[in-house]
């Protein structure tokens, strides 16, 4: 692309660090999390020591695994390599299970020691247990007694909710049409959210300028697009 030398000066943005915030303050409560949201509340109390939290990318499933950790002190384990946690008396975290390998034995014995000690273990999870790659039974058996709670794609409520305090979190202020065009135009995920923020701060800086609904329909066209980069 040729520089036209007329053009108005950008101003180049700054990594600034901005963050999603994960404590509990920051989540934002609706119908499609409420259920998730108030078993991790409910801690330690409880039915049964094993929860697992299932639900699409992006729909909030590591901020609540977040807030937990924050409140129990988990320890965090990896679920290819559960065994290593043997010995520890938790409360354990396992985030994003159910895709990769699973160290099944380790996970099983885990289970049987939460149970028996009085602990807790949570689990998150993009699949629900039953689709897992589990073959070993007596895990397949302690995991179907195990509470699993669904954490439903992100509503219209909890999306604005979300892209209006990232917005605040960067000191924006955003017209209320430009969060209504992204609720209806963007994929309905919480990272998705985190991204296109960040993207449409670092255009406004460049082209200094407020945000506006044609500079978020040209950041939205840029990412379905599949562009690194987009022409202000």
């Amino acid at each position: 692309m040729s520089l036209d030398m007329t053009d108005a000066p950008r101003q180049l943005p700054l990594d600034l660090g901005h963050e999603p915030g994960y404590s509990r303050d920051d989540l934002i409560v609706t119908a499609s999390n409420m259920a998730a949201v108030d078993i991790v509340d409910r801690w330690p109390g409880w039915i049964s020591p094993v929860v697992i939290l299932a639900g699409p990318i992006g729909s909030g499933k590591t901020h609540l695994a977040a807030v937990w950790k924050a409140e129990s002190d988990a320890i965090v384990i990896d679920a290819a390599s559960i065994g290593t946690a043997s010995g520890a008396s938790g409360p354990f975290l396992i985030d994003d299970i159910g895709d990769g390998p699973i160290d099944e034995a380790g996970l099983f014995h885990l289970i049987n020691n939460v149970r028996q000690s009085g602990s807790s273990l949570l689990m998150t999870s993009r699949r629900w247990p039953a689709s897992w790659p589990v073959t070993l039974p007596d895990l397949a058996s302690r995991l179907k007694a195990a509470t699993t709670v669904e954490i439903g794609e992100p509503d219209d409520i909890l999306l604005s909710g979300v892209l209006y305090k990232l917005f605040s979190d960067r000191q924006i202020a955003v017209d209320p049409n430009v969060i209504s065009f992204l609720v209806s135009h963007i994929e309905r995920s919480l990272s998705t959210a985190n991204r296109i923020v960040e993207r449409l701060d670092r255009a406004a800086l460049e082209k200094k300028s407020k945000i506006t609904r044609a500079l978020a329909a040209s950041v939205v066209t840029a990412i379905d697009e599949g562009q690194a980069t987009f022409d202000l």
